[in-house]
């Protein structure tokens, strides 16, 4: 498991590997923009896709996809959403605020597509956490990005939201570097996720080249080794930069074994690949306290054992969202994937 260090990672593991011949990919991103300018709403674009790779290998075999276009005011509160395939249930979420109450209203509004595991619930639970980083895309652009949020967000006070974050998570717990001013902040170059010999191996992104523009991708790859479960898994969140190319703030490596009878949770281990500070990095260390716990109960079971400084946002983010292990494990015996 991996500890606190002196420095904070930064080194992206690059594209995705190859997809592995047998395997099911999940796929998702959601790619947030401002059309209207700082000052109008968000425009969050979410696209989820399920593939299977033959044991042949080759082409990969579509089983799932959905996608969903959302506009987010100022307050991150959804002003408008549809989805493809449509769910008109989900205009029950108009008004809602992406933040932590958003996971009961998708409850009310849609609680079959978190039974069902389906690819759009992975990436409307992720609108909580996409909008609430997106605006460190506008860092990169503007020299004066703190000064211009005090000018957008009436009475905002960047200082008193950092505090009010203390013991939020590891990375802000008392004393952590991310309160000190000095910090470095330097952000980290990353490559494209696509890897140039495997074109299909993720869906297709929105164009955010020569704009302000922020990203949270995920992969989630499952296959079958003997009697295991075996999960490779990574999260990045990305940005636009004036220079061309893109920068991250956050991107994790999960590789974990579960029992394929059972689905019990064998083994887990996260590799912190780029993280915003140095105290970030100790949250690994307490990812045994989720060993032995059935996959379908992860996205509580995480929220139950890694709240506050005992975890990490975005590493807690990563872990929920191999609760759906399961549902991918299905296209692998064939029911979902003919």
């Amino acid at each position: 498991m991996s500890h606190a260090t002196a420095a904070r990672p930064q080194d992206s593991a690059g594209p995705a590997p190859l997809r592995v011949p047998g395997s099911v990919r999940r796929t998702s991103s959601i790619d947030v923009s401002w059309p209207d300018g700082r000052a109008g709403n968000a425009r969050l674009i979410g696209r989820a896709r399920d593939v299977f790779t033959p044991a042949s290998g080759g082409a990969p075999i579509r089983c799932s996809e959905d996608a969903f276009d959302a506009r987010l005011h100022q307050d991150r509160s959804i002003a408008a959403i549809e989805s493809q395939p449509s769910r008109p249930a989900l205009a029950r979420l108009v008004g809602a605020r992406a933040g932590g109450g958003l996971r009961q209203a998708l409850e009310q509004a849609a609680p079959d597509e978190r039974r069902l595991g389906t690819p759009l619930y992975l990436i409307l639970d992720d609108i909580a956490g996409t909008s609430l980083v997106s605006n460190w895309a506008w860092s990169h652009w503007s020299p004066d990005w703190l000064a211009e949020v005090r000018a957008t967000y009436a009475n905002a006070d960047p200082a008193k939201t950092l505090r009010n974050m203390e013991s939020v998570c590891i990375g802000f717990a008392p004393g952590s570097s991310a309160f000190d001013p000095e910090h470095e902040r330097r952000p980290t170059p990353v490559a494209e996720l696509r890897n140039p010999d495997d074109p299909q191996g993720w869906h297709a992104f929105t164009e955010q080249a020569g704009a302000i523009g922020m990203r949270r991708a995920r992969r989630i790859d499952v296959w079958r080794d003997q009697g295991l479960i075996v999960i490779d898994s990574a999260f990045q969140d990305s940005a636009t930069t004036p220079a061309g190319g893109r920068v991250a703030v956050h991107e994790y490596r999960l590789g974990a074994t579960a029992d394929a009878q059972t689905l019990q949770l064998l083994s887990i281990d996260a590799d912190a690949r780029v993280l915003p500070h140095r105290e970030c990095t100790a949250a690994p260390a307490n990812l045994s306290r989720l060993i032995g716990a059935p996959l379908p109960t992860l996205r509580e079971k995480v929220l139950a054992e890694l709240r506050g400084v005992a975890g990490c946002t975005h590493l807690n983010d990563a872990l929920r969202a191999l609760a759906e292990v399961p549902v991918l494990m299905r296209h692998l015996t064939g029911e979902l994937a003919r």
